[in-house]
């Protein structure tokens, strides 16, 4: 009984060291600005392949909604020239009669100023079109997006087609 004291005792006291090392290391770890931009970043991806998947769908029967998400979607000028040209892009849509899908395939950061809150992200898109009449045809772009952080999260504030070549 009293050689097992002793051990019981330095088994406590390590316990207790490693707990102590633990939560120094977990409060340090927290506060770890890398691990804060770690966040961020992905943040801005999640958000820039949502709202770039999203500019590039639309609903042929549902277009009013899917503009008002557009709209949701962007901040700055790209919101204010999807504004402004809503009523025709409507008009287009209803016309053409094509439902538009798009899935991001493939995406990165390749700049985030976390202080100013902003970002840019490339893409690759592949979108499948379905036409009021003929087959669906499946088209693959890339885009190069810029990214404001808002009240809202992260919103793209300018989306250009990137060539291929």
């Amino acid at each position: 009984m009293r050689r097992r004291r002793p051990v019981l005792v330095l088994g406590l006291v390590l316990a207790l060291a490693l707990c102590g090392v633990s939560g120094w290391a977990y409060a340090r770890a927290r506060g770890d600005a890398d691990l804060a931009y770690a966040h961020s970043r992905d943040a801005v991806l999640a958000a820039g392949r949502q709202h770039i998947a999203r500019l590039n769908s639309v609903d042929a029967h549902d277009v009013d909604a899917d503009l008002a998400a557009w709209l949701d979607a962007t901040t700055g000028p790209l919101r204010d020239e999807l504004r402004t040209t809503r009523a025709e892009s409507a008009r287009v849509i209803a016309e053409q009669g094509t439902t538009t899908r798009a899935e991001v395939t493939a995406a990165a950061v390749t700049e985030l100023d976390d202080r100013s809150g902003t970002a840019r992200l490339i893409a690759t898109v592949r979108i499948q079109a379905d036409p009021r009449t003929g087959a669906p045809t499946t088209d693959r772009k890339r885009f190069e997006a810029g990214l404001t952080r808002t009240r809202g999260g992260w919103k793209l504030a300018s989306l250009t087609a990137v060539g291929t070549g």
